[in-house]
């Protein structure tokens, strides 16, 4: 049986918006009034406002040939709180807009907005707003993201200092390689319709790259254990970029070991079948979301144990540089070959 399809003229801006938010309901105390009014009200009382915004462009950001709707409005939120996260914040609340050309249909649009509806369900966040415009050119997500954080708690890329140990969380590259299997496949089937996609086998790196996650989780660990990052930032346009980050903004060098950054079996094996070194792809890929944070050398016997961190180096004087030392002890200077948004 053919499904419906609802042309989004037959709703308009406001009947639209309507329908895909009617069965929103606020969650936190901070939300005193969302949708439905010219602007939302908050309330954080002695907490600090944390705000961030992305934009997620079709064709630039992602794929609608490999990448379902629900995965889309689902990370199109993670990728906000986790800079929220990275701030050392706790996400609360998100505005979503989006630019959507005719090709689309209402029910395409209620598979977006119901991975939305999902990722603030699991992050418990309330989505408190947002603007509905047409598109000539395809689809356009802008994600506002807020949060508070107590004014001691906030940690800046700007606090990493010598002698400082150098911290991720999970592993690396493991987006990066979905990405490619992705692209590899959406090639092959291009040139040849009659051979379809093989995805098998490769579960987590397709998760991480279409779904990922936002660490909470490693916030409130380090709480948990005492812990206040120096420096912090999330990996979502590779460590290299993110680690020259944190460096130029705390006027300071690095070394960090190849053998130390955490990569998954099934990143390694796929890396392989490219022909790509595995610690390029954890270098340079990007979109991980992981958490990339510096801690003083005392926290060590702290940090060692919480499962899932990984120490990969440390801080060094800004006069050493910025180096990844290879397993027979080469030195190699980090450059940044990550994400780069204007080309």
């Amino acid at each position: 049986m053919q499904k419906k399809v609802t042309l989004l003229s037959e709703f308009g801006e406001f009947g639209l918006i309507e329908h895909i938010t009617n069965n929103i309901k606020k969650i936190n105390p901070e939300t005193i009034y969302g949708i439905g009014d010219d602007a939302a009200v908050l309330d954080y009382s002695n907490k600090k406002i944390l705000v961030t915004t992305d934009l997620l462009v079709e064709g630039i950001h992602f794929n609608l040939i490999y990448t379902p709707l629900k995965h889309l409005g689902y990370k199109s939120v993670v990728v906000n709180l986790s800079d929220i996260v990275a701030m050392n914040g706790t996400p609360k609340q998100i505005t979503f807009s989006l630019a959507v050309s005719s090709k689309f249909s209402v029910e395409a649009i209620e598979d977006l907005y119901e991975g939305v509806r999902l990722a603030c369900n699991h992050y418990g966040v309330d989505l408190i707003g947002g603007d509905t415009s047409s598109s000539l050119t395809g689809l356009l997500i802008s994600v506002t993201a807020m949060g508070y954080a107590n004014e001691n708690e906030i940690v800046y890329r700007n606090g990493a200092k010598e002698t400082d140990l150098i911290c991720v969380s999970g592993d690396l590259g493991a987006a990066y390689m979905g990405l490619q299997l992705l692209e590899r496949e959406k090639t092959v089937f291009s040139e040849t319709s009659q051979v379809q996609p093989d995805l098998s086998g490769h579960d987590y790196i397709l998760e991480r790259q279409l779904k990922p996650e936002a660490r909470v989780d490693i916030i409130k660990k380090l709480k948990e254990k005492g812990i206040l990052p120096t420096s912090m930032i999330d990996i979502s346009d590779g460590l290299s970029s993110e680690l020259i980050h944190i460096c130029k903004q705390s006027k300071t060098g690095c070394r960090i070991y190849t053998e130390k950054i955490p990569i998954d079996a099934e990143t390694c094996k796929m890396a392989n079948e490219f022909n790509l070194p595995p610690e390029t792809a954890a270098l340079n890929g990007g979109e991980d979301y992981e958490l990339l944070f510096t801690i003083p050398l005392s926290d060590f016997e702290k940090i060692k144990l919480i499962k899932g961190i990984s120490v990969i180096g440390n801080i060094t004087n800004a006069s050493e540089g910025l180096n990844l030392i290879s397993p027979d002890g080469n030195f190699i200077q980090i450059m940044a070959q990550g994400w780069n948004a204007i080309k």
